[in-house]
């Protein structure tokens, strides 16, 4: 498990034709109907058929009508909207001059975010992609994620109105076409490296992991492609420790086994373990072997999670902290934004998180950001989906379904 794994061929498989955008359940997800490959047994999970994946608003409401009173923080914490406008608005990366871009999903904008005297503009980079989720700025550039397609925009920030065509890096980067759980989620580590998650095409499935179910990292023009984390099924979210350098990563749990999981995860890979396989298809959670694909002995061998974060939680952004605003307690921890359960019929998530890495190598979760679920009526007013922490020590929350970022500020005792 401690080598590093290559692959031999990245060779392409046939695209699916469906996303999870807005689909049932039944095609959405993979229960037998959509494709032979996938091992969904829905009628047996117990839940509720009427399950359905949350729409992502195509209108951003205005300011007015974005829940900020809602939310509920830890005492001497303020929330406040920092921008909005940003209709289905997820992923940020901020570039040197301040410019803090916003990929997004099913609605196909890359914007810019830019300051103006206090008051922020929202300008459209890119449209017409493909859930373009992943970005990541280096050297001037903005590198764009849209499933299989890798673009590059130079000199950006200069370029912010007529940003002109981009360089293009697909066939270098060679990712696999399918939709499916392919939304990228991208970021340079500490070695200068472009770590890529690429995600498995069902719910459940057996899968190539040379090809699908991993993360895996790259010099920044595509060549000298390694594996550095096998078997996970749907990460849209990593970082590195800011003392360790370990990478941790959350990993959303199957669909279709019932309300209460498995849990989602969040991983870490340790010194010396890059290869590691994390158990997705036969091994989920702390050790619970799949009712769907079965295999003797499916933990054996698994490198098991660090903590785990719910059950259908839909855990996505993730960042260290590394501020001095807020106070010493959460300097090095992980703020984790769970986007919200849909395959659960008592709602779950719809917060932020936070995770405290244990000298054990394990971590302890919090409650931070709340308010956004109401458990008695069972509905959300928002969906936190990443989070990033600004120059002064703030951090910022996007929230897809509202279009607008949230800025936690702290200005209590210390």
């Amino acid at each position: 498990m401690s080598a590093i794994v290559r692959t031999l061929s990245l060779g392409f498989a046939a695209a699916v034709a469906a996303t999870a955008f807005g689909l049932s359940p039944s095609i959405a997800q993979g229960p037998p109907g959509m494709s032979r490959m996938d091992k969904t047994n829905a009628g047996a999970s117990g839940q509720a058929r009427t399950l359905r994946p949350h729409r992502t608003p195509p209108i951003a409401p205005k300011p007015d009508k974005i829940p900020l009173d809602k939310i509920k923080l830890p005492a001497g914490f303020k929330a406040e909207i920092y921008s909005h406008g940003h209709a289905g608005g997820r992923t940020m990366v901020r570039a040197p001059g301040g410019t803090i871009f916003m990929g997004s999903r099913a609605i196909g904008r890359v914007y810019a975010i830019v300051d103006k005297g206090g008051k922020r503009e929202v300008k459209i980079i890119a449209k017409g992609l493909t859930h373009p989720n992943g970005i990541e700025f280096r050297n001037g550039s903005l590198y764009v994620f849209s499933i299989h397609r890798v673009y590059r925009y130079d000199i950006i920030e200069k370029n912010l109105d007529k940003p002109g065509k981009p360089v293009e890096l697909t066939k270098a980067y060679n990712l696999p076409p399918e939709i499916h759980h392919n939304w990228k989620y991208v970021a340079f580590g500490p070695d200068g490296k472009m770590y890529v998650q690429v995600g498995a095409n069902c719910n459940i499935c057996e899968i190539n992991n040379g090809i699908r179910g991993h993360i895996r990292r790259y010099n920044a023009d595509g060549t000298g492609m390694e594996i550095v984390a096998r078997g996970i099924r749907n990460t849209v979210g990593f970082d590195w420790h800011p003392e360790t350098k370990e990478l941790w990563f959350t990993d959303n749990g199957r669909d279709w086994a019932g309300n209460e999981g498995p849990e989602d995860e969040l991983n870490r890979v340790a010194k010396n373990n890059e290869g590691a396989f994390y158990g997705f298809p036969y091994c989920h959670a702390n050790g619970i072997a799949d009712q769907n694909v079965k295999i003797p002995n499916a933990c054996a061998g698994v490198t098991m999670p660090a903590a785990l974060l719910g059950p259908h939680a839909a855990a996505l952004g993730i960042k260290f902290y590394t501020g001095a605003m807020f106070p010493a307690a959460y300097r090095n921890v992980a703020f984790i934004a769970r986007h919200g359960s849909w395959n659960r019929e008592n709602k779950y998530g719809y917060d932020v998180v936070v995770a405290r890495p244990q000298a054990d190598g394990s971590a302890k979760i919090e409650p931070f950001l709340q308010g956004l679920l109401d458990n008695d009526g069972n509905k959300f007013y928002g969906r936190p989906s990443y989070v990033m922490q600004m120059p002064d020590g703030a951090l910022l929350v996007s929230d897809e379904t509202n279009g607008a970022t949230y800025r936690i500020s702290y200005s209590g005792a210390k």
